[in-house]
Parts: structure tokens; C-alpha cells; sequence
């Protein structure tokens, strides 16, 4: 593993972030033919669905624990994409070799915001249909983020990666590496889970960054106040259902196009 994102149990948290794959997918109009590039693709959602509608699609991740899940799965599924290692923030593509550049809760969190957006613009052919997903600034993930913080080491970046998720920095960042923005649209990912308890531990278990520090934490004596930090922002931002709760994972959908 390359990174925390091959800890803990993230392909099931992929799993329920299908929808908005689906989303970007759509609002990119994928067609037969067309050159798809995702970014930062993880366990390969747009990838495949792009894919699956008869594109030519490259699908590149930095760790290669998540490539090896979207490798099964595109087998599982009789699929052809072409999976590559690689940084966000300098793909393994051509320039220009791209019509359609997607990334779903992928490229947000690069470190250099404004050399990824670059790479972004890089890789795309002249015309090309640009969609990204990021979580929302005042979203259940940017909260959650905020409610661990005490409890994991410093994130480094350039700016936050809800900055991805917000329609005018992302617009700004968009437009600062030679890409023309166009609409952004909110949406959400409701998560449903049986109770507040199975939110937390379905929360915990898939977040690798949480995972790998929880050695630590428990020799601190600290685990269970990040669990009872989790817990407490679960309660608050979740809706009791019948025979259970909600969880709402607001996100952005941005657009641009390259001149």
C-alpha cells in the first residue's frame, strides 16, 4: 500500500458512493467512442460505468491496493479499462489525449490544488467535457473531517479539499489552469444503516486514514473519544428513518469544458 487509503475497508464505502459516480457519468454525456480519463478513480466507479457505455477509458489511482479492487471488478464485469499508477498531480497520459475528464471524491484531495487542476487541463483534448464530484464545505464529510481532527496528524495541502466541493473556488481553480467552468449542481449520497452505532463503526472501518492511526490513539488512551466525537456528530447530522437512520452526504457536481 501506497497510501492509507489501502487501509481499513474503503471498497464498501465505494460501493455506496455508486450514485454519484452515476451522476458525473451522465452529466458528461459518455458516448461510444469517446476518451474517458478518471482521476484519481479508486475502486474504478466512473470508470467502469464509462467504460460500460462503450468508451475508451484510463483509469489512474496512487494506491495500488484500490487499482487492484477496480481491476476485479472490471473483470467481474467484462469491462476493458486501462488502469495506471499515478499522481493526480502528474497523470501518466499524453497531453490532450483525453475528451471526457471525470474525477468523483478523487482529485479533492491532492495536495497542490492548483497543479492538479493543471493536469486536469493537460490531459484534455480541445473541447473536452470536464466533471468533477467534491464533498461540500458544509457537508456531513467536511464535518466529519473537522470532528477528527484532534485526533489524527495535520493534513498537508494547499487549501482544504472541500475547496473542490464549493462552485466558486472550484470555478477559480478551474479557471486558473485554462479551463472554462460551467454550471455546478448540488446533490447528496444518502447512507442508511440499521442504527447511530452501525453509522460510527461503518464510518471508522472505512476510513483508512482512521484505521491506521487507531494503534496509536488506543496507547494514547484516545481511541474512544474520537469514537464518542464520531458518535455525537452522527447524532447530530443523521434522520431517524423506519427501522433506522440516514445519513446525508451532501457534494458538488462541476462542470467545465477546454477551449
Amino acid at each position: 500500500m501506497a497510501t492509507t487509503w489501502g487501509v481499513g475497508e474503503y471498497p464498501l464505502m465505494g460501493q455506496r458512493l455508486k450514485p454519484a459516480a452515476q451522476r458525473t457519468v451522465d452529466l458528461a454525456r459518455v458516448a461510444p467512442g469517446d476518451r474517458v480519463l478518471d482521476v484519481a478513480c479508486g475502486t474504478g466507479n466512473a470508470a467502469l460505468m464509462a467504460a460500460a457505455r462503450g468508451a475508451a477509458v484510463v483509469g489512474v489511482d496512487l494506491e495500488p491496493a484500490l487499482l487492484a479492487v477496480a481491476r476485479q471488478r472490471a473483470i467481474e464485469l467484462d469491462v476493458g479499462v486501462l488502469w495506471r499508477e499515478g499522481d493526480a498531480e502528474a497523470l501518466p497520459v499524453e497531453d490532450g489525449a483525453f475528451e471526457v475528464v471525470v474525477s468523483v471524491f478523487g482529485i479533492m484531495y491532492a495536495s497542490d490544488q492548483a497543479r492538479a487542476a493543471a493536469e486536469l487541463a493537460r490531459a484534455c483534448s480541445p473541447g473536452a467535457r470536464v466533471v468533477l464530484a467534491g464533498w461540500t464545505p458544509e457537508g456531513f464529510m467536511s464535518a466529519m473531517g473537522a470532528a477528527l481532527a484532534p485526533f489524527l496528524p495535520p493534513v498537508t495541502g494547499s487549501a482544504p479539499p472541500s475547496r473542490w466541493g464549493d462552485a466558486a473556488a472550484v470555478g477559480e481553480l478551474l479557471g486558473g489552469a485554462g479551463l472554462t467552468a460551467g454550471d455546478a449542481h448540488t446533490d447528496h449520497v444518502a447512507l442508511d444503516f440499521e442504527d447511530r452505532l452501525s453509522a460510527v463503526a461503518f464510518l471508522v472501518r472505512t476510513a483508512g486514514h482512521v484505521v491506521a492511526q487507531r494503534p496509536r490513539l488506543e496507547a494514547e488512551g484516545r481511541w474512544s473519544q474520537l469514537l464518542a466525537a464520531l458518535a455525537a456528530l452522527v447524532t447530530e447530522r443523521s434522520a431517524s428513518r423506519d427501522g433506522g437512520v440516514t445519513l446525508r452526504l451532501d457534494y458538488l457536481v462541476a462542470t467545465a469544458t477546454k477551449s
